[in-house]
């Protein structure tokens, strides 16, 4: 599950300048975006600032490369209202304030048709708010922290499932056992982040609901020193009160390893692990702890490569045409941002480049397709929440001998018949 880390939320007072980076983007800041000889007219500009550099240059690059392949494939089947589509893109360097001072800058001096959104919650609400100043829609796919809602920002649009519901698919199926099966306790370990923490949160309500005690809870003064020994200390806190269920909420790799590191150390085995983040790092997370004790974790996520959806398969093969690899190594934030383009050209087609139409179809109650499925908004009102996907599916994933990835649960469906229902004991060795 993509999200800002937590010494990334701690620069959102530095402003740093706004530069365009390389990843495909030229010194004008505009990127290649496929070619169509059979289009004409004026290119409908369509305005992005990413995380091209700084603390989430990954998922930046990551959403980029979304982008570019929505906007190329948009113009090799004949573009926007029958005009091109060029993406003109800043650089933010993970920076709330560089990415507030780019959409103005897209906005007020290139004059862009178009904004999509940038990567992160922590980015996406100073973005959403200079656009909604200029009355622009914006569409994005990464921003779905509860505060992104809780700004009630009318012209704002997530494709992605909210955070907050992430971790409801394990906490339902966990609630569904038998009360002589059904574990007894659980743990809630969480750093300080407004990503992780909510859906950590929604989990322990729950599952306390279903009966399920809980035993150690830092909900109240979530985790904000991260160094490896003050993780590994507050490990063996969790520990010490032997819970059945372990909740993490982790941010990246170095945060979940340093937990699960120090519980081989303790010999403390739960019954199940769960985590926010780290988990579906693939390779990086497996050398972290070790392939033998991946089997059993679980992490969320709200689409992978081989989702059974048309529009998933055409876009992961297109991708892989593009860039090699195979299904299983494409980013989440990839199918995130080609969702947010797939909305925003929908939009477009049914009621043109009108800002104020655009975020009134939208908000119209019109349900539409996207690689990660269903998009429905609710009908806007006034100093509500706003911009949740109401449709948005939610997935759990696990690791299977083998060093394999499974998806085993969903918010759409029962669980899976492979899905491991007892992590293993860990290898120490």
């Amino acid at each position: 599950m993509s999200r800002p880390s937590v010494t990334a939320a701690r620069i959102a007072a530095i402003v740093a300048t706004a530069s365009v980076a390389a990843c495909g983007v030229g010194s004008t800041g505009t990127t290649d975006t496929g070619n169509n000889p059979g289009l004409s007219g004026t290119p409908i500009r369509v305005g992005i600032s990413v995380s091209l550099t700084g603390d989430f240059k990954a998922d930046g690059q990551a959403c980029l490369r979304g982008y570019q392949l929505w906007a190329s494939d948009v113009n090799t089947h004949n573009g926007l209202l029958g005009r091109p589509v060029k993406l003109v893109v800043l650089n933010d360097n993970s920076n709330p304030n560089t990415a507030a001072n780019n959409y103005t800058t897209l906005i007020t001096q290139d004059h862009v048709d178009l904004t999509l959104g940038p990567f992160s919650s922590l980015l996406t609400i100073p973005a959403a708010r200079v656009a909604h100043e200029h009355g622009y829609a914006m569409v994005e796919g990464s921003g779905t922290a509860p505060a992104v809602y809780a700004a009630s920002l009318q012209n704002l649009f997530s494709v992605s499932a909210p955070v907050v519901n992430q971790i409801e698919p394990f906490a339902n199926w966990v609630a569904s056992m038998p009360p002589g099966v059904r574990p007894r306790t659980a743990a809630y370990a969480m750093v300080d982040d407004p990503f992780a923490d909510p859906p950590v949160q929604a989990a322990q309500a729950t599952l306390e609901k279903a009966g399920i005690t809980t035993v150690y809870s830092n909900a109240s003064a979530p985790y904000k020193d991260t160094s490896p020994a003050a993780l590994a200390a507050d490990a063996r806190q969790v520990a010490a009160q032997n819970p059945q269920i372990v909740v993490i909420g982790s941010v990246d790799v170095p945060t979940v390893s340093a937990f699960i590191n120090e519980f081989k150390q303790l010999r403390f085995n739960p019954r199940m692990l769960i985590a926010t983040s780290g988990p579906d790092q693939g390779q990086a997370f497996l050398r972290a702890i070790g392939i033998s004790n991946a089997s059993g974790i679980m992490v969320p996520n709200g689409w992978y490569g081989n989702l059974s959806d048309p529009l998933s398969h055409v876009m992961v093969q297109e991708y892989i045409a593009r860039y090699g690899g195979t299904a299983s190594d494409i980013n989440a934030d990839v199918a995130e941002a080609y969702s947010a383009g797939q909305v925003m050209a929908d939009a477009v087609q049914n009621v043109g480049l009108n800002q104020q139409k655009i975020i009134a179809f939208l908000h119209s109650g019109v349900l539409l397709d996207t690689v990660q499925g269903p998009a429905l908004w609710d009908r806007y009102v006034a100093n509500q929440p706003s911009g949740q996907n109401t449709k948005a599916l939610s997935f759990v994933f696990q690791w299977h001998p083998g060093a394999n990835f499974v998806q085993v649960l969903s918010s759409a469906g029962t669980p899976s018949k492979t899905i491991i229902a007892e992590k293993q004991v860990w290898a120490t060795r």
